[in-house]
């Protein structure tokens, strides 16, 4: 749960202040990763012998969710320490306060996918944790922070009460599956769109025919059930060729490979290959 390197193609890091997710999309994996690892039938939370605080609260603003100081320790049976989990209530969604100063301890430039094992700007998420992970991006400003959520509608909420910060390392991303799916885009703000999973043929144009967003990244299926949800080459095309005439960069994860060739396409926006320069130069040093 650090600031951790990743194999995400489009990210160097990835931090996760908050997990976890209500809508139950069956093809996700932060939900099959935090099952995983949360606590089993015979596991017990063990808590601090004088305080008798095992780490994690009930947050009172949000049914359903759940505040976490540190990793929650867990006992055998027997009461003997077993492991620590980060997800003590599974895929809950849980702010992991004692993870907002991890961008702080990385000092060499990151571009950094923050929350992808939870949705930070689902509907549930108080405002406070919204806040509190602004502010921790804000002590670590040598970072690009990429936002990535199923709710633009938040983005827009928070953009008007001026709580949505600018700047050229903070990029807001809308997933889309489908053509009825909306998405964010504003002045002032980067954005980008993530059709991952693509599960069919559109293109990505807004009500009025145009295609306002910096920056298009596309992917396939994965995990359980991929191969019979596959996308075909021409609707991977469709969007391709779309972008190109709005003249906005395109991405293709590794798991189009097989669909689209060897060759992906590998775009960043101007703004953002400025900053992975910066990382190059800082990992020189």
């Amino acid at each position: 749960m650090n600031l951790r390197q990743t194999k995400i193609e489009w990210a160097t890091h990835t931090w996760n202040p908050v997990s976890g997710c209500k809508r139950g999309c069956d093809y996700c994996y932060a939900r099959r990763i935090a099952q995983r690892f949360a606590p089993h039938a015979t596991d017990r939370p063990m808590s601090d012998p004088d305080t008798k605080d095992t780490g994690l609260l009930p947050e009172p603003e949000s049914e359903g969710c759940y505040t976490l100081t540190h990793a929650v320790k867990l006992a055998n049976p027997d009461g003997s320490f077993n492991r620590s989990t980060p997800y003590p209530k599974g895929f809950a969604p849980t702010f992991h306060q004692h993870l907002l100063c991890n961008p702080e301890k990385n000092e060499k430039a990151a571009r950094v996918f923050v929350c992808n094992m939870g949705d930070l700007f689902g509907e549930w998420v108080p405002d406070k944790w919204i806040e509190a992970v602004f502010e921790a991006c804000q002590r670590a400003d040598r970072h690009v922070y990429m936002f990535l959520t199923k709710n633009p509608a938040r983005y827009l909420e928070l953009a008007k009460a001026g709580k949505l910060p600018k700047g050229d390392n903070y990029w807001y991303g809308s997933t889309i599956t489908d053509p009825d799916t909306d998405y964010f885009y504003a002045d002032g703000y980067n954005t980008f769109l993530s059709i991952e999973p693509l599960l069919g043929e559109f293109t990505v144009a807004d009500n009025c025919g145009a295609l306002l967003v910096d920056w298009v990244i596309i992917g396939a299926l994965t995990g359980p059930g991929a191969k019979r949800r596959q996308p075909k080459k021409e609707w991977v095309q469709t969007i391709v060729e779309y972008c190109r005439e709005a003249k906005t960069p395109v991405f293709l994860k590794d798991s189009l490979a097989s669909i689209w060739g060897l060759h992906l396409i590998r775009e960043y926006p101007e703004s953002m290959l400025a900053w992975i320069k910066k990382e190059d130069n800082d990992g020189k040093t």
